[in-house]
């Protein structure tokens, strides 16, 4: 059920994403398996956005712009050399001269205008000065001492105007934008805002999210296994996934009991200090399967299984917070390979909406050559794959021998998703479209 945006001065009320793709919105509880577009548009439909803060550049890596950046400074400031050498005017140069050295010019210090007929010592970075157009390596120079003492530089000719000369605002100008709204700050972005002067910038918040797994047979690394008993793999790897991702780890509790209150006291838990609330297990109809009516029962559940493999049982859903909002609730399949899957296909999106994040609201696509066969039935299979060029130099699709969704191992190496839709047969070197894993 949508929310109110009403209640949320973030929430964002959105068009429907299935009709965007022009499929229809399956209801809850309707017979049949809902399509990934309807868990898509699902997630998008009145999503929250976060409010914008002001954060030291220092402190802003990996978070996503608030509001478009514009230049302030040309970069360069002014133009400089691009090497170390000696400036000249072309004209006195011609097809080669000696001309005195009348300065020397190093980083970061001022220029006075070059004299007629002769040339400047400077180095990387340098400023040119005025009235010289043309910079030549060193390596190219050749040194004597003139007859009146002073050193005179060989330039070899002719030369070209602009030569070497890195010129003001080559790399940004001023007023120009120099990152968009929406942009996730990497290292490259951080040493733009950085080359401006900017000690600050405005980002969103970060999504704060609470993870916890249920399975009464799910122990922590680090005790001895009982019988019955396995390791709890998901906690860390979904974790990681989300922090990868973008979003703050604010409750990340050991393993829920298998009970319905337990389920749902821990959900109303989360929904105090949480944006996202992730669980692991506990989505499919057995018995101990608790999640869906513990989300029912707190709030609204917009979806439940999928025509996907690997992750048919995913409860999407929303609560309200005793704050007044509604906090997204996203059910993962209790699997390792259905966890991490739906990481990259439902987590890694829903995070790019709530920040306003181009780069992860959509996995890029590549259309490769399969290197495997595959057959599929009523759902679409998300097939772990590296990629590699063949011998003839096309990108290929390089399959995991075993696709089963309790073998972990075939997503530690995987570079990307082979998506094979439903009743397809793929044979081998057919054309194959990939969602790239982008780290």
């Amino acid at each position: 059920m949508p929310t109110d945006a009403s209640k949320d001065p973030h929430s964002r009320p959105s068009p429907s994403a299935a009709a965007e793709c022009g499929c229809d919105a399956v209801p809850v509880g309707a017979k049949g398996l809902a399509p990934l577009a309807s868990a898509l548009a699902a997630l998008r439909d009145s999503c929250p956005l976060m409010p914008a803060e002001r954060v030291a550049v220092s402190d802003a890596a990996g978070r996503v712009l608030a509001e478009d950046v514009h230049a302030e400074l040309d970069v360069p400031p002014a133009d400089n050399s691009q090497m170390d050498g000696y400036c000249a005017r072309v004209a006195d140069i011609g097809d080669g001269a000696w001309l005195p050295i009348s300065q020397r010019i190093a980083a970061g210090q001022p220029a006075t205008p070059l004299a007629v007929a002769s040339c400047a010592r400077l180095f990387t970075g340098a400023e040119i000065p005025d009235g010289a157009d043309v910079v030549v390596m060193q390596e190219e120079v050749t040194l004597r001492e003139g007859e009146d003492g002073t050193t005179l530089a060989w330039l070899p000719g002719p030369r070209t105007h602009g030569d070497n000369i890195r010129v003001q605002g080559r790399d940004v100008s001023k007023g120009n934008r120099l990152l968009a709204a929406g942009t996730r700050l990497d290292a490259a972005a951080l040493g733009l805002l950085c080359g401006q002067g900017a000690s600050h910038v405005m980002v969103r918040r970060k999504v704060r999210v609470a993870l916890f797994a249920t399975g009464d047979e799910l122990i922590e690394p680090g005790q001895p296994l009982k019988p019955g008993q396995i390791y709890n793999s998901n906690r860390v790897m979904l974790s990681q996934m989300l922090s990868d991702f973008g979003a703050e780890m604010v409750l990340a509790p050991l393993n829920v009991a298998d009970t319905f209150e337990a389920t749902r006291d821990a959900l109303a838990s989360a929904a105090q200090q949480a944006d996202l609330i992730v669980t692991c297990g506990g989505v499919s109809v057995g018995e101990e399967d608790h999640v869906r009516p513990a989300i029912e029962a707190l709030g609204s559940l917009d979806l439940w299984r999928l025509a996907i493999k690997p992750g048919k049982p995913l409860a999407l859903g929303r609560i309200n917070s005793p704050r007044g909002d509604v906090v997204r609730v996203v059910g993962l399949p209790g699997n390792p390979v259905s966890s991490w899957v739906g990481g990259w296909l439902f987590l890694r999106p829903l995070l790019g909406e709530m920040t306003d994040c181009t780069a992860l609201r959509e996995l890029k696509r590549l259309t490769v050559r399969a290197a495997f066969s595959a057959r599929t039935a009523i759902r679409q299979d998300h097939l772990r794959v590296t990629l590699a060029p063949g011998s003839d130099g096309q990108l290929e699709a390089h399959a995991f021998p075993d696709q089963n969704s309790a073998v972990l191992s075939s997503c530690a190496g995987a570079q990307a998703l082979a998506v094979i839709p439903p009743h397809a047969q793929l044979n081998h070197g057919d054309s194959v479209e990939c969602l790239w894993l982008e780290r």
